[in-house]
């Protein structure tokens, strides 16, 4: 809940199939501070939110997501067996 603060935003209406519209809360410096004008932050804004559909962003980019869940279970229990067996040899 935020009170007494007021928030420039934008909505992008329809950026995928999937949603309805993209909500942007515009930074306080960039409209007043940096000479942006409203234009280049609308296109910015519709650019961002069309890079995250295609999944082209940087969470779209990660190695580690290609891998399957199983994977990850199967890794965790070998470093667990992996590190029993060394205590174990150790005699801890």
């Amino acid at each position: 809940m935020v009170k007494g603060i007021s928030h420039r935003v934008i909505i992008v209406k329809a950026p995928d199939k999937y949603f309805e519209e993209a909500i942007f809360v515009v930074r306080d410096d960039i409209l007043a501070g940096r000479g942006a004008d409203s234009a280049a932050v609308l296109k910015e804004a519709r650019r961002v939110a069309n890079t995250y559909c295609r999944g082209t962003g940087k969470a779209g980019k990660r190695i580690i997501s290609k891998f399957p869940a199983p994977f990850f279970a199967a890794a965790g229990a070998a470093a667990t067996g992996v590190a029993w067996l060394a205590l174990r040899l150790l005699g801890v």
